[in-house]
């Protein structure tokens, strides 16, 4: 195959999109959210809580609907959503009514949305931004907040997470003790588990507490999770990758970041920090990384990394985050006016990407890798060329890699994502409890 063919072919599974994560603050019928999931033997949650999620996922859907998608008995359906409506969890509609005189109109069931409410809220370097969902996963309101330009201890991040909190509540009307979850997503490598920042751009200090302070302050159950998995559960849950088993997502702004689905799960590794992408080295001894290692991808695709090569090709001095986007923004408009030395600082950051997609395909072999972030307004970082490197860094294997896709999301999506983090701590703590 000749390199121009080879690009050619790679361009047309290549799609620069505009967002599809659904938009469900104005929808006139149900739509559904969460991944929708294939019969599994091996699923080991209560039965109840596999019916409520199929119905959620579904939007709306009858018994004998969930009968054949969970592989269950007419009676163990029956049971369990006669539990799940007297809990008020679920309800009975009226599905596609028929005709006067045609009989009885087919009921169908869906998910109380007042059941319960939760918070998505995303944490990052220069704007803090969060949404208020219902049981259903509609969108009902949202807020947002700048954030200091510099690094800060615990209790500060959680005077301004409880800040943002109070506004967007004000906004919407609802009362603290209406919230059954808050999830929040933030840079860095995070261990979900124990909701400790392990290390993030956002903390004076390593192994910075989130989750017990945040809990304690605002009385609610509290998730917290590197922010890239958010953008995937944004994916997962609402948009692209509801409907698609296996799928990475690849993130560019402030760092690099990596979320990986496989199964139509999240998957973050044994330790719950895995997929830390933008700290996976392409350079011995290379570039200087925010984390204090040297040869990471972030330390060559991410703002601050483009911004300081853009300072010296622009001779710009860069001090803070307003100024490093200012200069990547000149930096792009040089570029694409013919300023070949600006042109060459994103030609050569689209390699490095290139060598980093490339080892996700080698690695895990996705059916979808889904570009996003604020970067992707740049489009030398997914121009054919770079595209093409990815392929010729792949081993040969008699068939295309694997397909792309360009979101430029804005930062709602990133807090919806979190959002469904705290959906489903909710369907835990509701369901599952005794």
């Amino acid at each position: 195959m000749t390199p121009l063919r080879r690009s050619n072919m790679f361009r047309e599974q290549t799609k620069v999109t505009d967002p599809v994560l659904l938009d469900r603050s104005g929808e006139t019928g149900p739509v559904g959210c969460g991944p929708i999931l294939p019969a599994s033997g091996a699923e080991t949650k209560p039965l109840r809580v596999q019916v409520f999620e199929h119905v959620r996922a579904s939007g709306r859907a009858a018994r004998a609907d969930v009968t054949r998608a969970l592989g269950i008995s007419p009676g163990s359906a029956s049971a369990a959503t006669a539990d799940l409506i007297a809990g008020g969890f679920l309800r009975e509609v009226e599905d596609h009514p028929r005709e006067p005189g045609r009989g009885r109109p087919p009921v169908a069931l869906e998910v109380v949305p007042e059941r319960a409410l939760v918070i998505g809220m995303k944490l990052a370097e220069d704007r803090f931004s969060a949404v208020l969902t219902d049981f259903s996963g509609r969108h009902l309101a949202e807020a947002a907040q700048p954030s200091a330009p510099h690094r800060r201890e615990v209790d500060e991040m959680v005077d301004e997470i409880e800040a943002l909190v109070t506004a967007l509540l004000d906004r919407a009307g609802v009362a603290l003790s209406e919230i059954s979850a808050l999830g929040i997503g933030a840079p860095g490598i995070i261990d979900h588990d124990s909701g400790v920042a392990v290390w993030s751009p956002l903390f004076t200090e390593r192994d910075a507490a989130i989750k017990g302070p945040v809990e304690a302050r605002l009385g609610v159950t509290v998730e917290v999770d590197n922010d890239t998995n958010m953008l995937t559960l944004a994916e997962l849950w609402f948009g692209a990758g509801r409907q698609t088993t296996d799928f990475a997502v690849v993130t560019i702004e402030q760092g690099v970041g990596m979320g990986l689905v496989l199964g139509s799960r999240l998957f973050r590794g044994s330790r719950g920090m895995g997929m830390e992408l933008g700290h996976a080295k392409v350079q011995l001894d290379g570039a200087l990384c925010r984390c204090g290692q040297r040869g990471c991808l972030e330390a060559y695709i991410a703002d601050y990394a483009l911004a300081r090569e853009a300072a010296t090709a622009l001779e710009r001095p860069t001090r803070n985050m307003a100024s490093a986007e200012t200069l990547l923004e000149s930096l792009y408009a040089h570029a694409k006016s013919g300023d070949q030395g600006a042109a060459t600082i994103f030609r050569r950051a689209g390699r490095y990407l290139a060598l980093g997609l490339a080892n996700v395909v080698q690695l895990f072999d996705p059916s979808l890798i889904i570009l996003s972030g604020q970067r992707m307004r740049y489009d030398y970082l997914y121009a054919d060329e770079v595209l093409v490197e990815m392929n010729r860094l792949v081993l040969p294997s008699g068939r295309l890699g694997a397909p792309v896709e360009i979101h430029a999301w804005g930062d709602d999506a990133w807090a919806r994502g979190a959002s469904a983090l705290a959906l489903a701590a909710a369907t835990a703590n509701l369901l599952e409890a005794p």
